[in-house]
């Protein structure tokens, strides 16, 4: 599939276990753990027309981000990095700022808050202290995964540091059933009624779910009446896509749900938004400036 319009991935990762093993990335996960390699990523961006991406971090560690940060300065498509900092530690994390910041790719950070134990980690007094770190760097905060546990706390975060631009990742990924599907709604209207907040489409795939426009139909719409499209921005959540059609599956999906977008509505959620959040500019063809 090639796309009609220029795009800027918000959402793709790479990663290659001689770096590290990347806990998370058990066997179960079938062909998931393996390397995905910025060559094979930029040959999916190639054949799908997209012309550049943001690489977010899988990994709550230095080793991933200065891989990341390796990658996009020998990438030329690669228009910016998430990376990591140890929010629960100010300490460490304003020498991490200071470092990472020097990199002209980096753009934002994120924890991988569902892989960790604490259900109150976003609202702990240091994680608040590095947060505001960030908010004074205008770095955006990437949150991951955060139904069930740290969708509310999310709100808390938005409304107790306002001069933080937040990103909802995966739309919270949001539960299947309908009354779980409820209480997500409710939630996500909260946190959107937050002007500091956008969200990405990304990551909707779940397993034992058809991954097709009807089925994400119901989310798509809650989202763009919740936050508006010049708060969306699309994320193809490469290579996490893989057993679900891969990177043309995702990206169908999200340019079938857009077609009842205007084309400028279009152009927000398909990379203003992402522009506007990370401070990139991405021009036809995949050329970049920061």
């Amino acid at each position: 599939m090639t796309s009609t319009h220029r795009i800027l991935d918000a959402h793709l990762h790479v990663w290659d276990l001689s770096v590290s093993d990347y806990a998370w990335l058990t066997p179960a996960h079938g062909r998931l753990r393996a390397s995905f390699t910025p060559q094979k990523a930029r040959r999916e961006l190639t054949a799908a027309g997209v012309d550049a991406a943001i690489l977010v971090q899988a990994e709550d560690s230095e080793g991933d981000t200065t891989y990341l940060l390796d990658v996009a300065s020998h990438q030329p498509w690669v228009a910016g990095v998430v990376g990591w900092i140890q929010l629960d530690d100010p300490e460490r994390a304003e020498q991490q700022l200071a470092r990472w910041t020097v990199h002209p790719a980096f753009c934002g950070i994120r924890h991988l808050v569902h892989n960790d134990p604490r259900n109150d980690f976003l609202d702990l007094p240091n994680v608040r202290r590095s947060l505001a770190m960030v908010a004074e760097l205008g770095l955006p905060f990437d949150v991951p995964d955060a139904w069930p546990r740290h969708l509310e706390r999310t709100v808390s975060l938005a409304r107790a540091v306002p001069e933080l631009s937040i990103v909802l990742d995966h739309l919270g990924k949001p539960p299947h059933d309908a009354v779980g599907q409820g209480r997500w709604r409710l939630c996500l209207r909260e946190l959107a009624a937050c002007p500091n907040t956008t969200a990405k489409v990304s990551g909707l795939q779940a397993p034992g779910q058809p991954f097709t426009p009807e089925v994400i139909r119901p989310v798509w719409d809650t989202a763009v009446e919740l936050f508006g499209p010049s708060r969306l921005m699309y994320g193809g959540d490469w290579p996490m896509t893989t057993d679900f059609g891969g990177y043309p599956a995702a990206l169908s999906l999200a340019t079938t749900l857009a077609e009842q977008l205007s084309p400028r509505e279009r152009g927000q959620l398909f990379a203003g938004t992402a522009e506007r959040v990370y401070h990139r500019t991405v021009l036809e063809g995949g050329d970049q400036r920061a």
